[in-house]
Order: C-alpha cells, then sequence, then structure tokens
C-alpha cells in the first residue's frame, strides 16, 4: 500500500470543498466528459437496470447517467455528506437519482446488483486498492461493467519536487499508485479483460498559492496520515516558491497531472478474488493491455 492517507481527512476536506468544489473543477469536468464518452464503445444491447457512480461529488456525471440510461436506477454514492447535499440539488425531481452515503470500499449494496460502476477521480483517495476492487466486483453482476479513472504518481511531480528541496523529510503532496499497481489489483480481484490508459495534462498556474487554493478547493489537500500536522512555516513556503520558480515558461508555472482510466468486466461466478490469507498475487504488466496517450 503506498497510499496511506487519513480516511478521516479526507472525509473533512471534501465536505468543506463541496460548497465551492464546482468552481475549481475544471480538470475533474474534462476528465469526466472524456470517461462518459468512452460508454459510446459499449454494444448496442449494453442496457443496465442499475447504474453506481462512486464518489459522485456534486452529482453531474450520476445526472449525465441518469439521462443516459433513462430506464435504470443510478445511484449517487459519496462518502461526504455536504457533497451529497450538493448532488441532491442537481437531481432534477423528473429524473432524480438515488442519493447513498458511503466508502468506495464498503459498499452498501447487496451482491450482483449493480451492471455499471462509475468512477471518476476518487480511486487515488483509496489506500487499499485490491480491496476496492473486490468489493466493486462484489456488487457488479457477472459481465457487469467498471470504468473510472484516477490520478496516477507523476501528479504534482513539481510541486512534490520543490517541497522535497525546501522541506527534506517531510510528506506534503499526497502519493498516488502506479498504472502497473491498478492494472495488477484489477487483475487481482478477478477482473476481466482490464484496459488502461495514461494520459498527462499540463495546466498552467500564475503561482504556488494559486495552486495550492485551487487543490484546498477541490479538497485534494495533504491528506497522508503521514503528514506534518504543524502548518508549514513562512520561511519554508518561501523555499517550495524559490524550488518552482525555474520552471516558470511564458509568465506561468505548469503543474502535471497524470490521468489514469481503466475499464474492466466483472467475471463469471467462481473466479476466484483473494486467496484464503488475503494474499494478492503478482500479475505480470504485460497480461494488462495499456494505451498511452500524452
Amino acid at each position: 500500500m503506498s497510499n496511506l492517507f487519513d480516511a478521516g481527512a479526507v472525509r473533512r476536506a471534501f465536505a468543506r470543498a463541496a460548497p465551492h468544489y464546482t468552481r475549481f473543477a475544471t480538470l475533474q469536468r474534462e476528465v469526466e466528459s472524456r470517461l462518459l464518452e468512452q460508454l459510446d464503445a459499449e454494444p448496442p444491447e449494453f442496457a443496465p437496470r442499475v447504474v453506481l457512480d462512486v464518489g459522485t461529488g456534486p452529482g453531474r456525471a450520476a445526472t449525465a447517467l441518469r439521462k443516459r440510461y433513462p430506464r435504470a436506477l443510478t445511484i449517487a454514492l459519496d462518502h461526504a455528506l455536504p457533497m451529497l447535499a450538493t448532488a441532491r440539488k442537481g437531481s432534477r425531481w423528473w429524473r432524480p437519482f438515488r442519493l447513498l452515503a458511503g466508502d468506495a470500499a464498503a459498499l452498501p449494496l447487496r451482491e450482483a446488483s449493480v451492471d455499471l460502476l462509475f468512477s471518476n477521480l476518487c480511486l487515488q483517495w483509496q489506500t487499499d486498492l485490491p480491496r476496492v476492487f473486490d468489493e466493486w466486483r462484489g456488487v457488479l453482476r457477472p459481465g457487469g461493467v467498471a470504468i473510472a479513472s484516477t490520478f496516477g504518481r507523476d501528479t504534482l511531480i513539481e510541486l512534490r519536487d520543490a517541497f522535497a528541496i525546501a522541506d527534506a523529510g517531510a510528506a506534503h503532496i499526497n502519493a498516488f499508485d502506479d498504472i502497473a499497481r491498478i492494472g495488477d489489483a484489477l487483475l487481482a480481484a478477478g477482473f476481466r479483460n482490464p484496459v488502461l490508459e495514461r494520459e498527462m495534462f499540463v495546466l498552467d498556474y500564475p503561482d504556488v498559492p494559486t495552486l495550492m487554493r485551487e487543490l484546498r478547493g477541490l479538497g485534494a489537500g495533504n491528506a497522508l496520515a503521514a503528514r506534518r500536522r504543524a502548518l508549514t512555516g513562512k520561511t519554508r513556503m518561501q523555499g517550495v516558491f524559490s524550488a518552482y520558480e525555474p520552471l516558470r515558461r511564458n509568465g506561468a508555472l505548469p503543474a502535471t497531472w497524470e490521468v489514469i482510466t481503466l475499464r474492466a468486466l466483472a467475471p463469471e461466478p467462481g473466479v476466484p478474488r483473494r486467496d484464503g490469507q488475503g494474499v494478492i498475487a503478482s500479475v505480470p504488466l504485460d497480461r494488462i493491455p495499456i494505451r498511452r496517450r500524452s
């Protein structure tokens, strides 16, 4: 496990971000749109009866999924109650979706009850990916589709390096899993035909404080369990600014966001999930179809 997050800190951060999340979520909306477009590739006969949006946030994807599959029961799940309150405002009364409080790693749903599981930029906050995918596989019907996105290891690498120079030894930037570990966890949970894609987005910011304000506005502040609990001092922050400044190009500072998307099918009944001790076997990377875009 590389993402040793404080789950309570993650939940509180997203609760605080709920009122203004959409103002900062430009990249999140772009990734969401691309993820929804992937559903166009599903066969014409694909007609899910139950659709689950894990980590729904303000409910934009749940609204789009409800519109795409009007005959389906659409469930919008989030662990932050203020996010669900925001999502409720976007759930139109004549085409509502259901709201459900819960965690991606402990879904409060029956086994084999979901046909399509959709999740946009939620997985990166999970400490135990094998457990999460095992849970997802459990609620999906055999042959059900999981489609999701997450941030990869190179996300905010510039900011991470700047903090490492200014304050070596302290954990300031969230560390996310790489594409190999994500694919390995999918196959270990028994998913079939996983396909992963990796894409790099580089966004420009006028300065480091603007970038950090956006991160707080998204609920994406430092939630590592090993983070320093005291405020970062003015001297250290000035060191971060100085370390980041050489990267400035055309008047702006770049920030890299590595986005990984995945699609996989739930297996037929009887396919093993974990062994008796909960051990996850390593799966060769060449068994996982990966498409890279940059």
